[in-house]
């Protein structure tokens, strides 16, 4: 099996020397554009394998990932996890709300209650999304036994102790994250990549903040 970030540079996923805005609105020189892997089944099922490798002793029972891009990597682990056990293995997913939480809808809550659960992402530097999940499955009435990441972004910020379950990445790619207010590549006026991330909603809500503040004066 191929190590992840040889599959990520394989399809042109990683990129470098930028100006990106990720989900969590932080501000990065770099960026894995999972959207570059996910056409590519073979290499999607590779992950969810390389999951399921890990997990294969937990007894896992259902796989949860936060919609949209994480699905995938759910089903391909789930998937792999019920050939090894011989077992079906569940694959469902949580939906982000306005308030930016991430809840289940279609009865998905009663898949969970009683179940052992592993909790699957692309990639993370904040952990916030996991920890949403695994709140949600807390209060289905599942047990999350463990979380994995394809890769972590941010190893001291997000681990076992950070996320509150037995914590795993694929592999780590470390990428420096700032805050707007602090970010040094504005400050040096290097232009935003809005062909990906969250760079074109970022400079629509700033272009936004400034227009309202002008209104103000």
């Amino acid at each position: 099996m191929k190590e992840v970030l040889n599959i990520l540079k394989s399809v042109g996923a990683i990129i470098t020397n930028s100006h990106l805005v990720g989900t969590s609105g932080n501000h990065m020189p770099a960026y894995i554009n999972k959207d570059a892997l996910l056409p590519h089944t073979e290499y999607v099922s590779e992950v969810g394998k390389l999951f399921a490798q890990k997990f294969k002793n937990k007894n896992i029972e259902v796989v949860i990932s936060p919609a949209v891009a994480g699905i995938p990597f759910s089903q391909w682990t789930a998937y792999h996890l019920s050939k090894i056990s011989k077992k079906e293995v569940l694959s469902i997913f949580t939906e982000k709300t306005l308030e930016n939480n991430q809840i289940f809808k279609r009865g998905y809550d009663i898949m969970v209650k009683d179940k052992r659960v592993l909790v699957v992402e692309d990639t993370t530097t904040t952990g916030g999304s996991v920890k949403k999940v695994i709140n949600s499955v807390r209060k289905a009435g599942g047990k999350v036994i463990a979380a994995g990441v394809m890769i972590n972004r941010d190893p001291k910020l997000v681990n076992s102790k950070s996320i509150g379950v037995p914590f795993f990445a694929l592999g780590i790619f470390k990428i420096p994250s700032y805050k707007e207010k602090n970010c040094p590549l504005c400050k040096a006026r290097v232009p935003i990549n809005t062909k990906f991330g969250h760079g074109k909603k970022f400079l629509a809500s700033s272009i936004g903040r400034a227009m309202t503040k002008g209104i103000k004066k």
